[in-house]
């Protein structure tokens, strides 16, 4: 069943198109994620789609109930009902008092209380901690009706998503899938892009060297000799002009097929990131940082009681936990040498706060980046480069920057800096999924030691070598990665959870593609297919 149905949409903010669609349509049963770089346009996007924004050209039509879970903005309702603010853990009646977290659990719980057709969220992962994904993720699958979802967390958007709309350049383009699958197509498409391009110019060389060729032969056609007698040079010469002629037409036609070859544009490459930290930087300390009989509390409430931590030489450890347990806290303990905390002689810590202190407003990114550099600015250039500041970008001031950039610029420059720790709280907020790949890419790069503080789980898993917790005053460590410590807290296989999640998503995904036959599908080749992923959920349970 159609739900929403979008056409020639076009939408400027003053000069500037934003949007441009020529025809976009949300079934019964989709559960789409909506990608892109910051300011590409994807709540705009979402506003359009729920009519809570008018396009300037073209139309949308919806069928059915819609709710809206804004990033910003209260709540349609101010009420919840008993059981369901019990199963978010939140208060009955909106609060402004409420933190950042507990809002968006009270959001999402009243949008979900509608029972709507279509569910709109923006960033439902914001400020949420990672039960709090986990809980929402659990809200979210079990939900009967479409879901349209903008989040900047990779993993919510495979346990929940079927379809993944990208934005790129104010042009919308549908995947098939979740967003694992979508990045794998985004990866074929970009190799075949340059193996078209460069069969294009090898191509190209080939037929403009036997231009260079033919045109060789047609200047070198000799003149007739002197001992010719007149008629003798008469046929030499025409015989001559004949071939000259014949060489010069041919040259003219490759020069025709050149210009009737498609074109095919350069995709741009993106240098790898390494960084090469000099050897002074390195510490041979085995431990860089501990604390021992750490005690903390604000007011009543006690964060840490005869805690004890280490932190390794060399280690990337992940610090996780619910909200208000005290991460953060113990990062700024750290930074300022508190009592029972001690650091290694040979350590150089520097530290990405939430707060960006770091950055001089009034100097340029690439200014702030190079302040203490150990790097060319060549280097600099680049890693800024494939975080999206390219050429003259690199020379705009950090006050005209939005938080996502100012996070990027944060990042780059600590990055340069002579350090060999890094402390780093929730560098991934305010960032969109491209831009937080690459630092990821980057501090998987990075051979030194890592303390960070992240409710990304993707970015968990992938970076972090030991887990750290927060648990009832005490700090903990786990050795090993985001996966062993899941498995070893629950007893249970999260992988298996996911895996369960995801299929029943494509089979929602088939079933209602089989309800719209009208749509030119394959009846046959659906139902195989739905027979296949129910015999893979089977399997699994």
């Amino acid at each position: 069943m159609l739900l929403i149905e979008c056409k020639d949409i076009r939408k400027y903010y003053g000069e500037r198109l934003i949007l441009e669609i020529d025809d976009l349509k949300i079934y019964e049963g989709d559960r789409i994620g909506i990608v892109g770089i910051n300011g590409s346009g994807k709540t705009t996007l979402l506003n359009i789609l729920s009519k809570r924004l008018e396009p300037d050209e073209g139309y949308v039509r919806s069928h059915g109930s819609l709710s809206y879970v804004s990033q910003i903005d209260a709540p349609d309702k101010n009420v919840l009902s008993d059981e369901m603010a019990s199963r978010f853990g939140v208060d009955s009646s909106w609060k402004e008092s409420m933190s950042g977290g507990e809002k968006t659990r009270f959001k999402v719980a009243a949008a979900l209380e509608e029972n709507s057709d279509v569910l709109f969220a923006d960033e439902p992962t914001s400020n949420a901690d990672l039960e709090s994904i986990r809980l929402m993720e659990d809200r979210f699958s079990t939900r009967n009706g479409t879901l349209v979802l903008i989040s900047h967390d990779r993993r919510f958007l495979d346990r929940l998503c079927n379809r993944i709309i990208e934005i790129e350049d104010g042009k919308v383009r549908t995947y098939k899938g979740n967003y694992t699958e979508y990045k794998e197509k985004r990866d074929q498409e970009i190799q075949r892009a340059q193996f078209e391009y460069q069969e294009y110019v090898n191509e190209k060389k080939r037929l403009q060297s036997a231009i260079g060729e033919i045109k060789g032969k047609s200047s070198s056609v000799r003149q007739a000799p002197r001992r010719m007698g007149n008629s003798e040079a008469r046929l030499h010469k025409m015989g001559g002009q004949r071939a000259k002629a014949s060489m010069d037409s041919a040259a003219k036609n490759i020069e025709k097929r050149i210009e009737h070859m498609e074109r095919k544009e350069k995709p741009r490459e993106e240098t790898k990131i390494k960084f090469d930290i000099p050897d002074s930087s390195r510490s041979h300390s085995k431990i860089l940082v501990e604390g021992k009989d750490l005690n903390k509390s604000f007011d009543k409430r006690v964060i840490f009681k005869d805690s004890e931590f280490m932190v390794e030489n060399g280690a990337k450890i992940a610090l996780v936990g619910p909200n208000g347990c005290g991460k953060s806290t113990l990062l700024k303990m750290i930074m300022d040498g508190e009592e029972g905390i001690r650091a290694a002689k040979s350590a150089k810590i520097g530290y990405f706060s939430q707060d960006l202190s770091i950055l001089k407003e009034d100097w340029s990114i690439l200014e702030n980046v190079m302040e203490y550099s150990i790097y060319p600015e060549t280097f600099a250039r680049i890693f800024l480069a494939r975080l999206l500041f390219r050429k003259e970008a690199v020379h705009r001031k950090v006050k005209v920057l939005s938080g996502g950039e100012r996070v990027k610029v944060s990042f780059a420059k600590i990055l340069m800096e002579d350090f060999n720790m890094l402390v780093l709280d929730e560098p991934t907020n305010y960032l969109d999924i491209m831009s937080l790949e690459i630092i990821e890419e980057a501090l998987k790069e990075y051979n030194r030691t890592l303390l960070f503080v992240s409710h990304d789980r993707s970015f968990i898993e992938n970076i972090a070598d030991q887990i750290m917790t927060i648990e009832e005053g005490r700090i903990k460590i786990y050795r090993g990665s985001y996966k062993d410590y899941l498995t070893g807290i629950d007893g249970t296989v999260d992988i298996r959870e996911e895996q369960i999640m995801v299929l029943k998503n494509r089979l929602s995904e088939i079933v209602s593609r089989i309800s719209m036959a009208s749509r030119g599908e394959d009846l046959e080749k659906l139902d195989s297919e739905y027979k296949d992923f129910l015999e893979k959920l089977n399997r699994i349970r």
